[in-house]
């Protein structure tokens, strides 16, 4: 996956667009044999799940503690740092998200170094070296892949990291995303107004989602780009999908870096960017 970092890096015009609009897209950054790759390594993270759920060891660790719960009705298992949301409704069996998804896949740990993605995000922090934050994969399944609903990342973290405005992300998508899969979508310019207050209805998570009356719905942009494309948006941006209604999966990893020299989310271990 290596590339020339004097090809990978972003123009003036790119960095201007991101800073006015709040996000990035690049179309087609990997190529179709890397989607695939990708594609597959997501299917072992299932397999490992399932795995891990039945009490069996990951890899050459020691079976994690699994613990079980739920937040607004839906299932979340905590497999030692790891999270993992699964689907709601009637296809709580289905996975949703992994976090951190590159403790269980060695192709997607790897991801974390590629210069397309962290050369880009050393302009944009901006930063001469890189932590990860963290990095969680969204499965959207056919049929049943619930949306999210428009939140920013800011508040989620706000606890947990004093330097929440050098945390942006990037989403590299696995399958062609449309509006009938549940494409990634962004409230444009949003991310200039900071943390946004929160819904206050009675869902136990309904701080986190950003409060209708905040922003402008009108200044949505949905991101229907092909498979392998990347979309790097800034933590304050307000953002969310839709469902998935078509018969194929909407898969992506979402990578979030932050300056070396502080600790990932979850595990509490420093992993530098090479």
């Amino acid at each position: 996956m290596a590339a020339n970092v004097s090809d990978v890096r972003l123009s003036e015009r790119e960095l201007a667009r991101y800073r006015e609009q709040g996000f990035l897209l690049k179309k087609a950054l990997f190529s179709e044999g890397e989607c695939e790759a990708f594609r597959l390594a997501a299917q072992r993270v299932e397999t490992k799940v399932a795995a891990a759920l039945n009490g069996e060891h990951l890899a050459s660790e020691p079976a994690p503690v699994v613990q079980e719960y739920r937040l607004d009705g839906n299932r979340f298992v905590d497999l030692a740092h790891i999270t993992v949301q699964f689907e709601h409704g009637d296809a709580e069996q289905r996975l949703r998200v992994v976090e951190p998804v590159n403790d269980l896949e060695p192709l997607f740990e790897q991801l974390l170094d590629e210069p397309r993605l962290c050369q880009p995000m050393k302009q944009l922090i901006p930063a001469d070296q890189l932590a990860l934050w963290t990095a969680k994969l969204n499965f959207k399944h056919s049929q049943v892949g619930s949306g999210f609903g428009w939140h920013q990342d800011a508040p989620y973290w706000v606890h947990d990291s004093d330097h929440v405005e050098k945390l942006p992300n990037v989403m590299v998508l696995f399958d062609d995303a449309s509006a009938e899969n549940g494409c990634f979508r962004v409230i444009e310019g949003s991310h200039r107004n900071g943390c946004l207050p929160g819904c206050d209805d009675q869902r136990q998570l309904a701080g986190f989602y950003t409060h209708p009356q905040a922003f402008d719905e009108g200044a949505q942009v949905l991101l229907d780009a092909p498979a392998g494309s990347a979309v790097f948006f800034d933590p304050h941006v307000v953002h969310g999908s839709g469902p998935n209604h078509s018969a194929l999966p909407r898969r992506a990893i979402i990578i979030t870096y932050q300056p070396a020299g502080f600790v990932a989310l979850k595990s509490k271990v420093e992993r530098l960017i090479d």
